[in-house]
């Protein structure tokens, strides 16, 4: 079992931010085009940056702690896959404060807006 460390990890970020999205209807999901333009130049950069770390290599990966899966390079699955749900349950996060807190930032549409504060969420 401790060759599915890392997805167990990145499995209990997946469950402890997923449940915002419904119960504090952050509609981060709703917003995939926005999600996947915040979410994977930022994956792309740092996996190309583990790739040349581990060519020359700065960094390795314990055998024993994840999948086993590698991507071309030697780049685990695990590691992509961190790229993408550790920036998205941060995302998910960040956007269950904006609602509970009803903050604006400026891109919301101008109807659910009051007094600089959102309305109509719910």
């Amino acid at each position: 079992m401790a060759h599915l460390s890392y997805l167990g990890v990145l499995a209990f970020c997946v469950v402890g931010s997923i449940w915002l999205e419904v119960v504090l209807l952050t509609r981060v999901f709703n917003r995939w085009r926005r999600l996947l333009a915040a979410v994977v130049p930022v994956a792309a950069l740092f996996s190309c940056w583990d790739l040349y770390a581990i060519a020359e290599g700065h960094w390795t990966f314990d055998p024993a702690r994840i999948s086993g899966v590698a991507l071309p390079g030697g780049l685990p699955l695990d590691e992509v896959l961190f790229f993408l749900v550790i920036p998205t349950a941060a995302i998910l996060t960040l956007e269950a404060v904006r609602s509970v807190r009803r903050w604006q930032v400026g891109d919301e549409p101008a109807a659910e807006i009051v007094d600089g504060t959102r309305v109509g969420d719910r």
